[in-house]
């Protein structure tokens, strides 16, 4: 049987098994055991046990418990509400200041932790009821939390990164020091376009905010510089240790994970049972990574063994495509296909094709895959089944499914101009990590 042929009946059958409601982990372990049943036979079972043990004693995979359970910690201690009321104190007398807390809360959320479902909850059940009673465009304020929620993989501490690293085997520290500043630059195109709806059109935001900033003194902005101290401590450990060269990836997680029992204790919220739900939540959804990441080694394995890889790489070759033509069709395929299949359930497909063709079109990895990964979190907010749109829809009932696909429109639009800006200037994700 031809490479092509089986390529194209895997995949089927993982079509079959993800419409089926099948869990992905479940889905992908099954394929790679009839994989290995059809193509190597019984004999291959043994190469099979060997990728499992290979894969699940990886150091770097060491890193995903660690941040998980450092958002696990954040968000079950309660220490996220001093962090909003500090960054709201701090937040000026600004025409559309809750649009910039919003962005604002984004950026820090998601330099704390990278679970963007999470931030999309939070944010829907806490900020945009008052949002919507002060006045705010209903359908716009939506639209903010759900690309504010898009920031969560992108700057670090990310767990999508680290499984594209793994896979695609790219330095993770470098990955996940790439997307401070497209993360960063996403924000601040949230805000120019939030001003300008402003500007355009009055009525998405009270013209006065005097009631949203009152009574914050000198001595209110000091005790809410000091309150979010403990986060700042976090981010640097996560960001400013990668950065310096300091501590590698897994350790730089280890000591956030320390700083965010620091900033539980300080707000007095560190208790043995937060951190026994914390421990087992981020062991549950660990365990069904580490699953994930076994049976996507040996699907690349399985894709080298039928020769579908170097089929790949040769029929891209003597195709005779351009560079910047290919680059658009692997940016099309995840851009369409995240929009109906799970984010990790398309990197385990697509990453193994991808990783080989980089080196004969002359992409830089890091530059490739910070795209790439903007790419897949558009999936995250790109209707119909974009799984932040349901996060968020689940979290408040003010809003319609349909008014929720039409708040993401405009984000998704942000972050395809925001790749277009990366295509051209690779600088804004090579820049941080060439220092490293």
């Amino acid at each position: 049987m031809e490479w092509s042929t089986q390529l194209g009946l895997g995949f089927a059958i993982l079509l079959a098994l993800f419409l089926s409601g099948l869990p992905v982990f479940a889905s992908f372990f099954l394929i790679n055991a009839i994989g290995t049943l059809v193509v190597i036979g019984p004999a291959g079972f043994g190469m099979f046990a060997n990728s499992v043990f290979d894969t699940a004693t990886t150091k770097p995979l060491l890193t995903i418990p660690f941040f998980i359970l450092l958002g696990e910690i954040l968000f079950r201690s309660g220490t996220m509400e001093v962090l909003f009321d500090s960054v709201d104190k701090l937040v000026g007398r600004v025409r559309g200041r809750q649009y910039i807390l919003v962005i604002s809360l984004s950026v820090i959320l998601g330099a704390l932790s990278g679970a963007g479902m999470a931030v999309a909850a939070m944010l829907g059940r806490s900020v945009l009821p008052g949002m919507v009673k002060r006045g705010y465009n209903k359908t716009l304020s939506a639209g903010v939390i759900l690309g504010g929620c898009g920031l969560a993989p992108i700057i670090p501490p990310s767990i999508l990164v680290i499984i594209i690293g793994t896979l695609s085997d790219t330095s993770i520290a470098k990955l996940l020091i790439a997307g401070i500043l497209p993360g960063l630059m996403l924000a601040g195109l949230f805000i120019v376009y939030v001003q300008y709806r402003i500007r355009t059109h009055a009525a998405d935001a009270p013209a006065d905010v005097s009631d949203e900033h009152q009574n914050v003194t000198p001595k209110d902005l000091a005790m809410a510089i000091v309150r979010m101290l403990p986060f700042t401590v976090i981010i640097f450990s996560v960001m400013g240790l990668i950065l310096l060269g300091i501590a590698t990836p897994t350790e730089a997680a280890a000591t956030g994970v320390a700083g965010a029992m620091v900033a539980a204790a300080v707000n007095r919220r560190l208790t043995v049972r937060m951190l026994a739900d914390a421990s087992l939540g981020a062991a549950k959804i660990s365990a069904m990574i580490l699953v994930i990441m076994v049976s996507s080694k040996m699907f690349t394995q399985l894709l080298s063994f039928t020769g579908a890889t170097s089929g790949i790489i040769n029929a891209v070759s003597s195709a005779g495509l351009d560079p910047s033509l290919m680059f658009l069709l692997m940016m099309l395929v995840p851009f369409v296909l995240c929009m109906f299949i799970d984010q990790i359930a398309l990197m385990l497909v697509v990453i193994p094709i991808f990783a080989p063709l980089l080196g004969s079109l002359g992409f830089d990895p890091v530059w490739f895959w910070t795209i790439f990964l903007l790419n897949i979190t558009v999936g995250g907010i790109s209707p119909p089944f974009g799984y932040a749109l349901f996060a968020l829809r689940g979290a408040t009932d003010l809003m319609t499914t349909g008014e929720v696909f039409k708040a993401a429109w405009p984000f998704v639009g942000i972050f395809l101009a925001a790749i277009v800006i990366l295509y051209f200037v690779p600088q804004i994700a090579t820049l941080l990590p060439a220092l490293l």
